[in-house]
């Protein structure tokens, strides 16, 4: 029997499992330049596109802004001219006749759409008025609009457009047609043509007067004061309301009875028309 040499063994390693080592990759500069403005692109646009999408709501607003401001002063406009016909005869301004001519002539449509705060009941008219020593109407249309501020209470801010328009005094006198015809002036349902437009049949001079006098008082021929058919109903209450010239007494001064709309017509287009005896000669 044969003994084999003795062999030395040599110890084994312990092995230890581990994770794969991770090495880092050293990255050129186009690539670090290349994630650097892919970030900052990302930030800029993060508050860039908000900030473009405000600015062009202000300028929608700034545009219906000037629209509604431009709509709104030359409907005022028109409707002074309406109303200065009226306060030829009353030398009184209906203010709240005036603010339904401007809602009409705008549309109310328009104005319950727009920035308005209440839309059409957001105009307001007051503080136009009638200078008793010129006539002159001054018109003033006040106003608030909505802010487009996303904060809470809808902030406005107040708008006002005021201006001047002459007294209407009438037609020119000696005015003529195409034909040379000359021009008189007649009102509804007028038995009577004048030659001056400013005679006093057709501008009334009217007053207030108190009703416990009205049977007292006499008009210019000497006649009493009885109720007007369209509006003398019941017992008034404080004054009623005269002119010089006419017999009746009325309880509201827009009644048609104060009121008169002057035509200028040829003088061919009056026959059966008697002359003013005041200022037809």
């Amino acid at each position: 029997m044969k003994v084999q040499p003795h062999k030395e063994i040599a110890p084994m390693k312990s092995e230890r499992a581990s994770a794969p080592e991770i090495t880092g990759r050293k990255r050129k500069p186009e690539e670090v330049l290349k994630l650097t403005t892919s970030g900052s692109v990302t930030i800029e646009a993060s508050f860039g596109i908000p900030l473009f999408l405000f600015a062009v709501l202000c300028l929608i607003w700034l545009i219906e802004l000037q629209s509604i401001r431009f709509s709104i002063a030359n409907a005022a406009q028109n409707a002074a001219k309406s109303a200065a016909e009226d306060t030829a005869v009353i030398s009184v301004l209906n203010v709240w006749k005036l603010k339904s001519d401007i809602v009409a002539l705008t549309g109310e449509e328009r104005l319950d759409r727009s920035i308005i705060k209440g839309g059409k009941e957001g105009i307001s008219c007051m503080g136009s008025y009638v200078s008793p020593q010129t006539g002159e109407m001054n018109i003033r249309v006040s106003y608030e609009i909505q802010l487009p501020i996303p904060v809470i209470g809808q902030p406005s801010a107040k708008l006002e457009q005021s201006f001047k328009i002459s007294a209407w005094n009438g037609y020119m006198s000696g005015g003529s047609g195409s034909d040379g015809a000359d021009i008189v002036y007649v009102t509804d349902n007028a038995d009577v043509y004048h030659e001056d437009y400013r005679c006093s049949h057709l501008h009334l001079s009217i007053r207030a007067v108190s009703y416990d006098e009205i049977q007292e008082i006499r008009n210019e021929g000497g006649g009493i004061y009885h109720a007007c058919e369209k509006c003398g109903f019941g017992n008034p209450v404080g004054s009623v309301y005269i002119t010089d010239t006419g017999d009746r007494y009325h309880n509201s001064l827009s009644c048609s009875g104060l009121k008169r709309t002057i035509h200028a017509v040829k003088r061919t287009e009056i026959i059966g028309l008697g002359g003013c005896s005041r200022c037809v000669q």
